[in-house]
């Protein structure tokens, strides 16, 4: 019995010169429009040809099927989300546990910002979740986490934190994408991520 291969989404190539990248830019952006308007399940390479105003042959130039378009707009996403723990939770000069609250905020409030993006995307995802290039992104992001909480619970064992690890992650994922599923005011979306903020801190500190 063989297993079942996944799907290739890594780019044909990278862009090289300006004109290319515009190219590039121009059938992203078209990607998201496509996606927006027309979901996962009618996603088509052709509607993204057509929406960019290109040939589908230009479209394959970069990417190889339409799950490496989709990959792409999700890594895109994922980098952000990466970036925005690095830059929250790395900042030495605030205490741990603030980090925290804040990068629970930052990420309620985006998650409420870019719903309907993100809920196409997660629609999308069977396509290219269990490929390698999916699984490298999203250990990128797991890893600024763990070294996080290495800081803050250097005497608490490594199961305990991979654990914490885990479950943090996985909670403010799934509980932020069925948050953000509805039209939110500010003053929801603040109350919200506080609660939050706080149960991890509690959680978090029970660990000590």
């Amino acid at each position: 019995m063989t297993s079942r291969q996944s799907p290739r989404i890594s780019s044909r190539k990278l862009p090289q010169q300006a004109r290319s990248t515009e190219l590039v830019a121009a059938i992203l952006e078209a990607a998201t429009q496509v996606l927006a308007k027309e979901g996962a399940s009618r996603f088509t390479t052709a509607r993204v040809a057509e929406r960019a105003g290109v040939s589908v042959g230009s479209v394959y130039q970069y990417f190889p099927n339409k799950a490496a378009i989709l990959f792409r707009l999700q890594s895109d996403e994922w980098q952000q989300t990466t970036h925005m723990l690095r830059d929250i939770l790395q900042e030495r000069r605030t205490p741990p546990l603030e980090r925290l609250r804040a990068l629970v905020h930052a990420f309620i409030r985006s998650e409420c910002d870019e719903a309907q993006m993100r809920g196409a995307l997660s629609d999308a995802a069977p396509l290219y979740r269990d490929a390698p290039e999916a699984r490298e992104v999203r250990a990128a992001g797991q890893g600024i986490f763990q070294a996080f909480l290495l800081e803050l619970l250097p005497e608490a064992p490594e199961a305990t934190r991979a654990l914490a690890c885990d479950l943090v992650l996985t909670t403010l994922s799934s509980v932020g994408k069925e948050f953000s599923g509805t039209p939110r005011t500010p003053a929801q979306i603040a109350a919200y991520a506080e609660a939050m903020a706080q149960m991890f801190r509690a959680y978090l500190v029970g660990l000590d």
